[in-house]
């Protein structure tokens, strides 16, 4: 749609048929922000609503999505029930939106990429599905790929082609593009499907608080973190539930996963509370096995062609990177179609997209790889989790209120002193920490994230716990270059901070 948008002539190839079953469902400010972004630079007004959860109610109730009040996590050892330490050391809840009419959502990929297609070809847009590409050739200034479509040859000829087909995808095979990976990254693999009847913890007296929390656990990204790995548990409107697990490899092994069933069985029997949350639990798609999660391209772009970030590297679900990361590639990309498709400039703009989109990649992996070396400890895994949610809500923050130019890059990897002091925190804990470094580590933290710090992350009086306080920002406002009144102006009026006076997007 964006290309088409810009001029281009555009021409959408599909393997298969929608609907279909996807993962990549779990969003966040971010990224609906960029979508956002998208809609309104590109005239794209339908796509609007997509980006809150009230706003989809109310203009496609018949598309599936979940809610997302933000990003919960337990933690849990192997044979014990969950059982809620009094001072939540065992718990994070971080909020992502003040309310559910500004909430962010889980796409039920099915629906939602049916109807992001259909729309497509209202715009204008050539679609082609039950289309298998075998060979890749250059002719000129263009590309020639052919392939069959229903049993019949098929040809199309084109001057630029993105490759939005995940990892090791169809350019990654036809241009035999080697496979890099992430140095120091740990081998994981994931076994995931769709269930009915999924419990919600907020009705088991194992995830029960006495205090009111920030929102209600399970209308967020659902994580149960242990050694070794972690589950995700993301709800849909229409009594779906995507969940899944991740794991190292030695544990991967232990569950035997390429086995499927049996090994999501043998999984619960670890874990009693998560065991009962799925008591009920029935999957309504085969179980998925992933025996190999990780993945980097050494090439992202050439003259003619574009990996999508979701093809050029994958790190991991976890805190829901894949979705904005992918949408900033988007964008990257849309602004070379249409600013420099006839110009000289168009190589030096794409060594640039590829820079990006690998550099960020990269950023990522070294967090998460961190990420998993604490899943053991899980304070300090909190301490970590600070950098993630520090970025997003700055970088969410500075486009808001005009000053974009401060977070061009994922998880401020434009930010030489922020980027450092992860990988020196990340460093520590591969290092391994004694329990009597763990206060420490957390106040480093609190110190590393501050000049980012604009939503009183770090608190250690919260217990773990962190609602939306609008006054946050205001109390933080010099650290985006404003003042207080000047932010506060800003909340008065603006739809993302007021839930009630929004109307199509934040």
């Amino acid at each position: 749609m964006v290309a088409h948008r810009v001029g281009r002539s555009v021409v959408l190839l599909e393997r298969g048929q929608h609907p279909r079953f996807a993962i990549g469902e779990s969003t966040s400010p971010l990224m609906n922000l960029l979508l956002e972004e998208l809609g309104e630079e590109y005239a794209l007004p339908r796509l609007l609503p997509l980006t809150t959860f009230g706003a989809w109610q109310r203009a496609y109730p018949q598309i599936a999505c979940g809610l997302k009040r933000g990003f919960t996590y337990y933690h849990h050892r192997e044979g014990e029930a969950f059982s809620g330490c009094p001072d939540r050391s065992d718990q994070l809840m971080v909020a992502a939106s003040p309310g559910d009419e500004v909430a962010d959502t889980h796409w039920f990929r099915a629906d939602v990429d049916a109807f992001l297609v259909r729309e497509a070809i209202t715009q204008g847009v050539e679609y082609l599905d039950r289309t298998v590409v075998h060979t890749l050739e250059r002719s000129g200034d263009s590309v020639i790929l052919r392939g069959e479509r229903e049993g019949l040859p098929a040809r199309v000829t084109a001057r630029f082609v993105v490759d939005a087909t995940g990892p090791r995808g169809l350019l990654s095979r036809l241009l035999g593009l080697q496979e890099a990976g992430f140095p120091g990254y740990p081998h994981t693999q994931a076994l995931y499907t769709h269930f009915l009847h999924v419990r919600r913890c907020d009705t088991m007296d194992d995830f029960r608080t006495a205090e009111e929390p920030p929102y209600p656990p399970d209308d967020a990204a659902l994580h149960h973190l242990f050694p070794g790995g972690w589950m995700w548990v993301l709800r849909f409107n229409n009594g779906v539930t995507s969940a899944g697990i991740a794991v190292q490899d030695t544990l991967a092994r232990e569950l035997q996963l390429p086995e499927g069933e049996p090994a999501w069985r043998r999984f619960l029997e670890r874990f009693p509370s998560i065991r009962e949350q799925f008591a009920d639990a029935q999957p309504v798609q085969p179980f998925h096995y992933l025996p190999r999660m990780a993945y980097r391209c050494a090439r992202a772009a050439g003259d003619c062609w574009a990996l999508l970030p979701s093809a050029a590297a994958f790190v991991d679900p976890l805190f829901s990177t894949g979705m904005p990361l992918t949408l900033l590639g988007l964008q990257r990309l849309g602004r070379i179609f249409a600013e420099d498709w006839e110009t000289g400039r168009m190589s030096v703009r794409l060594e640039a997209y590829e820079r990006a989109t690998l550099d960020e990649a990269d950023h990522v992996a070294r967090f998460i790889a961190g990420c998993y070396a604490a899943f053991p400890r899980f304070p300090v895994f909190v301490a970590l989790s600070m950098f993630y949610f520090a970025a997003a809500s700055f970088s969410e923050t500075a486009r808001r209120v005009g000053r974009a130019e401060m977070a061009t890059r994922f998880l401020l990897g434009n930010d030489p002193e922020f980027t450092a002091q992860l990988c020196r925190h990340v460093d520590r804990v591969a290092c391994g920490l004694q329990p009597s470094d763990l206060d420490a580590f957390f106040q480093s933290v609190r110190r590393a994230i501050m000049p980012r710090n604009v939503a009183g992350l770090a608190e250690p009086d919260k217990r773990n716990w962190y609602g939306v306080d609008l006054q946050d920002l205001v109390r933080n406002a010099d650290k985006l270059g404003m003042t207080p009144h000047a932010m506060q102006r800003i909340l008065q009026s603006a739809p993302w901070a007021c839930p009630m006076k929004a109307t199509g997007a934040r």
